[in-house]
This record gives C-alpha cells, structure tokens and sequence, in this order.
C-alpha cells in the first residue's frame, strides 16, 4: 500500500481521502542518532515502529539513559509538590540562561535535590523542637496554677484547723491529729504525678481508662488549653488538655505511662518547686524565640532556593520530558552488528520526504558525524496509517467520525459531509431562531476568548463545550435557519418576510380555527405562514410537512452514503463492489423510498388528496390493482410494477454472484503456476511482515455467509433506517411543543395576574426552564440523535472505519500532555 510520491512544501489539505503514506527506512549514525530523531521530533511528521518489540525495557540499548531521566523527572515532580505547598508556582517564563546538557542538568537536580531534602529534614526536626517547647509551656502554666490553687487552698484548710484546735472538740475533731500522723513515719503516703498533654477529644476516654485500670487509685485534674495546639507528631492543629495524674506505687505508674503512650498523650517533666518552676518557664520561653528565629530563617532560605527552582522549572521540565521521550524513540531502533548504526522504521505522509532529508541533514552537520544519515522508502503490502491534516475548524467533526471508528487507510472521509449535515440534522430537530440566537451568543464568548480558554485548565464538561465550539456555532446558524423556516421565535411566529397569505372572511373566524380563514395575498414567500400558528389545523399541518421532510432527507442522504461506496469501489478498482453492491443497493433503496420520496413531491406541487400510505401498503399486496383516486400520475401502476420487480430483481442480485466470482478469483490466482518475481525489497518487507490478508485462505462458506448477513442487513436496514429519520419530525415536534408550553402555561400565565411579583416570578422560571431543558438538555437530546443519523443510518452504508490513526512522535505535543 506504501507508494512513492514527490517530496517538497506541505500540498493543500484534503479531508475526502487521507494523506498518501509510506514507508521510510532511517540509517542514522550513533554519533548523530540523538539530534536525528529530536529534529524529526520537531517536524513531528514520523511514526516511528518498534523493531524491538521482542526485548523488555532493560535489555534495551538505552535503558539507562530512560532510568536516569525517570529519576530526574521525580526530582522535578518532588520540587513542584514543594512549590505548590508553599505556594509558589514556576514562573511564567523562564529566565534565559545557558543551555544545560542532561549531564550537567542531572547534577544540578541532584545538588537542589539533597539540599532541599536537608533543609526540610531541619525544619521538621526544628518545628516539632518548637511545638514540644509549646506544650512544655502550656503544661508549666496550667499544671502551675493547678499546683498553686491545691497550696492555697491547703493552707486555708491549714488556718482553719488551727482555729479549731483552740475550741472545744467536737464530733468532726479527727481521731489522730496531723501532728500525730507527721510524726508517725509508717503512716506516710509517698504520691508521684505525670503531668502531658491529651486530645480533647479523647479525654473522657483517657479518664475512664485510667479509673479501670487502677480500680480507681489515681486523681486526674485536667485543664482546658483555650486555642489549638500543634501537634509534634502529626504536625496539625488539635484541640488539647492538659492532665496532671496523681498515683501512688510503681506498678500504677508502668500503667498510666502505657495508657499515655496509648492514647498518644504527651508527656512533660514537671517540678513542685515554685522556684524552678518559674526558671523553667523562663528558659523555655528564651528558647522558643531563638527556635523562632531560626525557623523563620529557614523558611526564608527555603522560599529563596524553591524561588530559584521556580525560575528554571519549566525549562528543566520540558528538557527531562523531551529527553526521555527521545530515548524512548532510540529504544524502538535496531542497533547493526558493528554498533555504528541506528536503523529506523516508520510511517510519514510522501509529502514531508524532503523535509525530513533536510532534517536528518541538519542533524548530520550539527553534530559534526563523519557519515550522513540515509533515507530510503520501503515497499510493503501492510495498512498504512490514517492521516487527514485538520485545522481548529474542522478537527471536532473530524473527531465525530473517528469516535465511531477511524477510516481505513485513504477510504472516503464521511468528515467532510458530516461539516454540513451534522449541524443541518440538528438544527432540523432544534429550529427556533430564538433559541438559536442563544446558543450562537454563548458560543461566540468562546470563540472571542479562545486565545485565553484554551490555555487555562477547564472542566470536563467545559472542556468538551469548547472543544466542540465550532461544532456549536454552526449548529446554532443552522437552527437560526430552520427557525425561519418553522418561523418560531420561543414558539411565536412573526411576519418577517411579508404579510400573512391569509386574512378572516369575518369576526367569528377568530376562534381558533382555520375554516374562516381565505387567502387575500400571495403566498408566504419563506417558511410557515404565520397564520398557521395557533390554528386547530397547525398540529396537524406541521406533523405532515415534517414527518414528509424527514423521509426526504432521510433518503438523500442514504443515496449519499451509496454514492460514497460507489467511489470508494472506483478508488480501490473493485470492479465486483461497483456491479454487485452499489448498483443492487442503490436500485433497492430507490425503487420503494426514492418512489415515496418523488410521491411526497408530486403530491406537494399538485396538491393532490392521495392517500400515500394506502399507496405504498398496496403497491406490495395488491400491486394490480387499480389505484383510483389515489393515482398522482399517468402509468404510476405500470411503474410501481416495473419498480416492485427492480427491487425483487436486486435482492439475489446483492446476495448470489459475489461470493462465486470471489471463489473463480481465487481460483485462478492458485491456478498461475508462473509470476513475476517482486523486488528483493518488497520480498524481504512482505515476509518479514506476513499479512493476513494476503495468506488467509479462502473459504466460500465464510464469504457466502458474510455476503448473506450484508445483503439482509441491507434490506431489513433500508425499511428501519428510513423509519429512524422520523426522529427529526418527533423531536422538532416535542422542542417546539415545549417552548409552547412554556411561553403559554408560565409566562403568559404570570402576564395574566397584573402582578409584578408574580410577572418577575415568572419571567425567572421561564428563563430557567428554557436554558435548563430547552437550550441544555434539549440540545444533548438533538446532538445525540444527530451523532445516531450519522454514525448508523449515513456510514454505514460505505464506511468501515477499521483503520488506524497516524500518531507521530511530536516533541510539540509534550506541552499539552500530562506527566
């Protein structure tokens, strides 16, 4: 399929078939190897294949090489996580500075890497210092006045008992006095206490805990800390107490230090001495402000050297990013037996040849080599890949078609009818001027700002709407048109162009029906006449012309799509497809809708009452008899017999001769003993390829069936293909059912009350209702069945979309993706 075509400056662009391609051989020198495949990664016109695919990534020539750029890029990704955490972004542009080598790029990482790395392991070990100092402060000034409360109120208690001992004993004199008690030793209490710091919201749970385990045998005081407090673990602000547990004997303090680590309470040292205890609020104090300090040049430090990433961050970005997609590329080349050469393969279009010699040329002299690159073209008999060369304007309908599936290599494009009829389709569905207006406005703010929309991060659904803007906007046009036609206005009909045709023969006429109705002037020259509207006729009237149109439509562009098969068999010189599936087809579809179709237009220039259903119905079950007042013209009952026969005639005709001329095809093909010998090329390229179309063998009972299943699928498609255009009438019938419903049934009713309140309401559930249902959802609904019309009814009857798409290594396109 590869062919040979003239080199020179891009030709003009053509979407009806894809761009002619070949195959290209590559035989770099190592030396220049690398600036070879980067300059052809600026052209961006050469997919290149993998000629080893046999080999895993790390027996390949340059697995290093990706390693270590893998390595630098997670620097780089590491150095972007730390800017955004300090909220910092890379500058816009970077500075010009002397161009780095990988080498020294990857020395420069790894000094930024290490250092940073340090001075966060320091801030992390200085900041949790600092937090711990904070709550050794939190807890020195709560359990202080904890301890200074218990020692003023223990020496009132002190007063108050020695103002006792001078009175009379009572019933609540104690047995022992604390003198006596002082003085015997064996009755002394020793107490310790563990003071820390304990979640608030863990404090009742920590209390209940320490109650159970020593079976009631401690004395917890807790405090609230008024602000949240940092945590040195974690690192977040949490709401703390602060606890004093008091306990006696060794075995109740192992317990309450393992509850505390439990519970990630902690723990401070605390003395009962005032003295030290100021001292030690003191130290602690000097000691947060030199941590302070300290942090706060370091964090200077830091933003100055995240600053400096900053500036050069793009840069280094995209040098990694290119550098490893470039070895990526080297990769996929075989390496010859001397190891002085790279062989390359791959697909460009026959236009780009001499700027790709001008390239490897370019490559050759700027490094310096000894030996030019060479480039040669191979012949081979594999599937080219498909390219079509598309613009802003046309690459979303391009989109369109691909999605269904991509066109094999130079088939004919359905993209280029699918600019008109797509937009046409929907707008057939959609019409109203005024909801058009709408969608036009909306999408010409896209269009205005694409410069600046298209460079920032987008929604997903925003990202599709102004993907698809140019899609829209003709939409739009087209539904300004058809609203013309329809003339619907928000469902109001206006005299544009001219006078209503009809006038009232008197006053009564004005309920609502057309009988009174006589036509005083000529016809409404574009469109629905006015006057239509409102009518207990209009529903009836409108359902006919549109269900009409759509079978219209509906058949032109089925004829359009056998037409498009009939040059695809031209282009391909299929004599078998031209005479056995075009003409067939095309005799088929004609010879029943094509003769409804020219009903519908004979009877709309003679105004006939025909029954056209009772025509068609009887043309297969009584196809003798006469047709009386039915009849639209002379000899329609000989021709609807002619035309019966044609279609009967075309069946067989689609189904039998195929398969058996396919079958003495192949039969004579392995009856020629005798061929011409192909080139050693070609012969060398075909068995190192094995295509399998070539070297499948036939099997009559495989293309008898495959040629059965079309030819029903064909019949039994042309009846339901034909009934799926009715969509265009059910759909325009339900939008402009809708808009009738809401300009009546709200804004017309609100109008009604006299009532500013109620009119305000109003006209904001009429706005709401008609962006929410008639301009969102009703939009969706009609681009979703236009997308059914043309992806089922239109391509299938010439497109087979089993191609592949052209993807060419492009450093370009590394800016616009993700890492």
């Amino acid at each position: 399929m590869g062919e040979r075509g003239r080199g020179g400056c891009c030709p003009p662009m053509d979407l009806m078939r894809s761009e002619p391609m070949q195959l290209v051989q590559l035989i770099l020198p190592v030396e220049s190897a690398h600036l070879a495949v980067s300059y052809l990664g600026d052209l961006g016109l050469v997919q290149f294949k993998d000629l080893n695919a046999e080999k895993s990534p790390f027996q390949r020539t340059y697995a290093i090489q990706i390693k270590r750029c893998g390595e630098m890029a997670r620097k780089l990704r590491f150095f972007r996580d730390q800017m955004s955490k300090a909220g910092l972004a890379p500058a816009a542009r970077s500075l010009p500075q002397a161009v780095l080598n990988l080498d020294d790029l990857e020395v420069k990482l790894g000094d930024l890497d290490a250092e940073l790395i340090e001075i966060n392991a320091n801030g992390e070990k200085l900041q949790r210092s600092y937090t711990e100092l904070m709550e050794y402060k939190l807890v020195l000034q709560k359990a202080g006045e904890f301890f200074n409360s218990a020692l003023s109120s223990a020496e009132a208690r002190q007063r108050e008992y020695a103002s006792h001992q001078s009175g009379e004993e009572s019933l609540e004199t104690p047995l022992l006095s604390e003198l006596e008690t002082a003085n015997d030793s064996s009755k002394h209490v020793k107490l310790g206490f563990i003071t820390g710091l304990v979640t608030r919201e863990k404090s009742m749970a920590f209390e209940r805990i320490l109650f159970r385990a020593t079976r009631g045998n401690v004395f917890l005081k807790q405090a609230v800390v008024d602000v949240p407090v940092i945590d040195p673990v974690s690192g977040e602000k949490v709401e703390k107490n602060v606890f004093v547990v008091f306990f006696s004997g060794e075995r109740a303090k192992n317990k309450i230090l393992k509850i505390c680590e439990a519970f990630g309470a902690n723990r401070y040292s605390f003395s009962e001495d005032v003295s030290k205890k100021t001292q030690m609020i003191t130290e602690v104090s000097g000691r947060l402000s030199e941590l302070k300090s300290t942090l706060d040049a370091g964090a200077v430090h830091r933003g100055n050297l995240l600053q400096t990433i900053g500036e050069q961050f793009d840069q280094w970005n995209l040098l990694v990013r290119k550098e490893k997609a470039i070895y990526h590329i080297l990769n996929m080349l075989s390496i010859d037996v001397t190891k002085k050469c790279l062989v390359a393969e791959g697909w460009s279009p026959v236009f780009a040849t001499k700027r790709i010699q001008e390239a490897l040329h370019r490559a050759t002299h700027d490094s310096k080599s000894q030996v030019d690159a060479i480039f040669q073209v191979l012949y081979t008999r594999e599937m080219p890949p498909t390219f079509f060369r598309t613009n802003k304007f046309n690459s979303a309908f391009q989109e369109i078609v691909d999605a269904y599936g991509v066109a094999k290599y130079q088939e004919a494009n359905p993209g280029v009818f699918t600019i008109v009829t797509f937009p046409f389709l929907f707008a057939v569905m959609f019409g109203d001027w005024g909801h058009g207006i709408c969608l036009l406005l909306a999408t010409l703010y896209f269009i205005i700002r694409e410069k600046k929309l298209s460079s920032q991060k987008l929604g997903d659904i925003m990202e599709m709407t102004f993907g698809g803007r140019y899609v829209i906007i003709l939409m739009a046009i087209f539904s300004i048109y058809t609203g013309f036609i329809y003339n619907e206005f928000f469902s109001v009909p206006f005299e544009l162009f001219a006078p209503s045709a009809y006038a009232c023969r008197d006053p009564s006429c004005r309920d609502s029906s057309t009988v009174g109705l006589i036509k005083v002037r000529d016809t409404y020259p574009f469109g629905v006449d006015p006057a239509w509207h409102g009518t207990r006729s209009e529903l009836p009237f409108l359902n006919s012309l549109k269900m009409k149109m759509s079978i219209l439509l509906g058949v032109a562009q089925m004829n359009l799509g056998i037409v498009m098969s009939f040059f695809n068999a031209l282009f391909f010189k299929n004599s078998l497809n031209v005479w056995f599936q075009f003409i067939p087809q095309i005799i088929f579809l004609n010879s029943l809708f094509g003769y409804l179709s020219v009903l519908i237009i004979i009877k709309w220039c003679t105004g006939s009452q025909a029954d056209l259903y009772h025509v068609m119905i009887y043309m297969f079950l009584s196809p003798t008899d006469e047709l009386g007042e039915n009849q639209l013209f002379p000899g329609q009952k000989t021709a609807q017999l002619v035309l019966l026969l044609l279609a009967l005639v075309s069946v067989p005709w689609m189904l039998l001769p195929k398969p058996f001329l396919l079958k003495l095809q192949h039969s004579r093909q392995q009856g020629d003993s005798y061929a011409p010998l192909p080139d050693a090329e070609e012969s060398l390229r075909s068995e190192a390829n094995h295509d399998s179309h070539s070297h499948e063998e036939f099997e009559f009972s495989e293309v008898f069936v495959h040629q059965l299943i079309h030819t029903i699928e064909f019949v039994l498609g042309a009846v339901s293909n034909t009934a799926s255009y009715l969509r265009l009438w059910a759909l325009s019938l339900a939008h402009s059912e809708l808009s009738v419903v809401f300009y009546e049934k709200v804004l017309l009713l609100a109008w009604g009350y006299n009532n500013v309140v109620i009119l305000i309401v109003g006209i904001i559930v009429f706005i709401c209702a008609t962006v929410g249902v008639l301009l969102v959802m009703e939009t969706l609904s009609a681009f979703l069945h236009a997308l059914r019309l043309h992806w089922v009814e239109f391509q299938n009857k010439f497109y087979e979309g089993d191609g592949y798409k052209f993807y060419p290594f492009s450093l370009a396109m590394l800016d616009h993706e993700e890492d």
